[in-house]
């Protein structure tokens, strides 16, 4: 490692201690002169980058370091601005050129004059907690889609065979409960992949309208009718249609569907001949259709074309256990999306969430951590930066203390404080105990009931 010194006042002796600490500890660290070339680069540097301080000292930090991030260098607003970074995380290529996911923090160096002599990065290699978090997100992901929630994770393990099937598949759950990303998801894991995905809303456009749209037009089918026009079911040949709240459809193109659902084929408005159509037909509605079955506002026949394969999504409030998760994935979604660095919400907005009743379900969820994003400056979400509706709708007296009245709540901040002790002690069990303060074999039982594997924590040293 080498240091370039010139500028700096301190004594021999305080360099040797300098050294010894940029030496000993796990994150690393690097500095450079004010054009931006490194003038040091420690072990830990070295071991994350896979660059020896030979090859990295002397070079401007870019050459070094191909980031994500370079384009707009972080270091180089520090050493205009003084702005420090805190834990940014940013993604570069090692000697390798494999990806690394680091965070960075940045901040000047001037010497006792206040004379600028550079700036100082230091980076944390975040490979084996992304890993940790990726080995979660199997069990509890699929696609886009987040649950812990067994009625969820159930569908999950049925999704790759009606997905490989040619089934159609009727997706029922209230506004906002994702049914189009589980129709995305059958799409996006068949053998129709490659194809076109066509998304049709029933309830957008007048019967005459929609069915042009559908089923296309040919020349002279009506007044405007200038030329031939094929629909979105041609657009969607070979590929997969989602009918999206299929209760809106009118009696008259339910027929057409029908028709389509049997013989493969539609008729263009106007036209005598019918075309052949090979989709995949995908439904959903926020609507209960045996009712509208039974109300004469829905053809029994087609709703048994439909059902073949029926999921049911219930909404947040039966599966409020996966709140913090989608809470999570939402953060990531909007730092990477908005380039900020929102590490979490705090406590009591999570109990505030844990609380409200989420009439737009997952949508709403989505919307109010947008909102924080917008509203928040720091790295936490806090009360003030929730919408006033979501205050006013949860009582305060219940806010501040809700995870010892909902046991929900309280079951998944005992599962968070678990996973904290067992990240924070490499896995070690008697360790993670004794600072939860309870015995080992109490752990076994939690780590049990919350299907929790120890071992997953070992490698995070």
């Amino acid at each position: 490692m080498s240091i370039k010194t010139d500028k700096i006042k301190e004594t021999p002796k305080e360099l040797r201690f300098f050294r010894v600490i940029l030496k000993s500890i796990a994150d690393g660290v690097f500095t450079v002169d004010e054009s931006r070339i490194i003038t040091s680069f420690n072990p830990a540097a070295e071991r994350i980058t896979g660059i020896p301080a030979s090859r990295a000292v002397g070079k401007k930090c870019y050459d070094v370091f191909h980031s994500d991030i370079c384009e707009k260098c972080l270091l180089e607003k520090t050493l205009k601005t003084g702005i420090e970074t805190v834990d940014r995380p940013v993604n570069i290529l090692n000697s390798q050129g494999e990806e690394i996911p680091i965070s960075i923090s940045t901040a000047v160096l001037r010497d006792d004059d206040g004379q600028l002599l550079g700036a100082v990065e230091t980076f944390r290699d975040l490979s084996a907690i992304e890993n940790l978090r990726k080995e979660l997100n199997k069990k509890y992901s699929f696609e886009d889609i987040i649950s812990k929630s067994p009625h969820i994770t159930k569908l999950f393990s049925i999704l790759p065979d009606v997905a490989e099937s040619e089934s159609t598949v009727l997706i029922q759950g209230a506004s906002g409960t994702g049914k189009e990303l589980f129709a995305r998801a059958i799409h996006n894991i068949s053998p129709r992949k490659e194809e076109n995905y066509v998304v049709i809303n029933c309830g957008t456009l007048p019967v005459q309208l929609f069915e042009s749209e559908l089923f296309g037009y040919v020349k002279g089918a009506f007044t405007d009718a200038r030329r031939d026009k094929p629909g979105k079911l041609a657009r969607a040949h070979n590929g997969t249609v989602f009918f999206d709240e299929i209760g809106e459809l009118p009696l008259s193109t339910q027929v057409k569907l029908l028709r389509l659902l049997q013989n493969h084929e539609y008729e263009p408005l106007g036209s005598t001949e019918q075309v052949k159509s090979n989709i995949r037909i995908i439904a959903a509605t926020n609507q209960n259709l045996k009712k509208l079955v039974a109300q004469g506002k829905f053809r029994d026949d087609l709703y048994f074309r439909l059902a073949v394969v029926k999921f049911e999504l219930p909404p947040l409030t039966k599966r409020r256990e996966d709140i913090p998760y989608l809470v999570d994935h939402f953060i990531k979604k909007f730092n990477s999306r908005r380039g900020k660095n929102i590490v979490s919400v705090s406590p009591t907005v999570m109990n505030i969430l844990m609380r409200y009743d989420f009439p737009g379900n997952i949508r709403e969820l989505e919307n109010i951590i947008e909102y924080g994003f917008v509203v928040c400056r720091g790295s936490t979400i806090q009360k003030q930066h929730l919408p006033g509706e979501i205050l006013s709708a949860v009582s305060s007296d219940l806010v501040e203390d809700e995870t010892a009245q909902n046991p929900v709540a309280r079951s998944i901040d005992e599962e968070i404080k678990i996973k904290n002790a067992l990240e924070k002690n490499n896995g070690h069990l008697t360790r993670a105990a004794s600072d939860l303060g309870i015995h080992r074999t109490t752990l076994w039982r939690r780590l049990k009931r919350f299907n929790i594997n120890p071992d997953e924590y070992k490698f995070l040293s």
